[in-house]
């Protein structure tokens, strides 16, 4: 492998390891939040926030319930210097 292309491997790596995913985690009886951040500042804030939905629509519907969305907080733009595109989601399973 040639020096460039190992260069650009070797940075493609490390922003891949940038993305942060959490957990759904319980906040009270039957609510949750989910968060999920852009491994870089070009990642499509609308496609994080679809995938949280569809992530937490499919945790209810294996605890056979619905969905109902409480609140949705995103990162405000200017993503530079390591502020990525970050999205939250409280919702409850009923």
């Amino acid at each position: 492998m040639k020096k460039p292309t190992l260069l650009v491997l070797v940075f493609v790596l490390i922003l891949s390891g940038c993305a942060a995913k959490s957990n759904i985690v319980s906040i009270s009886p039957d609510t949750f939040m989910v968060s999920r951040q852009a491994a870089t500042g070009f990642s499509d804030l609308s496609t994080l926030k679809s995938d949280l939905f569809q992530e937490a629509d499919e945790y209810c519907k294996s605890r056979n319930k619905h969905i109902s969305v409480i609140n949705t907080i995103e990162s405000p733009p200017a993503y530079i210097w390591g502020k990525f595109p970050k999205v939250e989601i409280q919702f409850m399973c009923l």
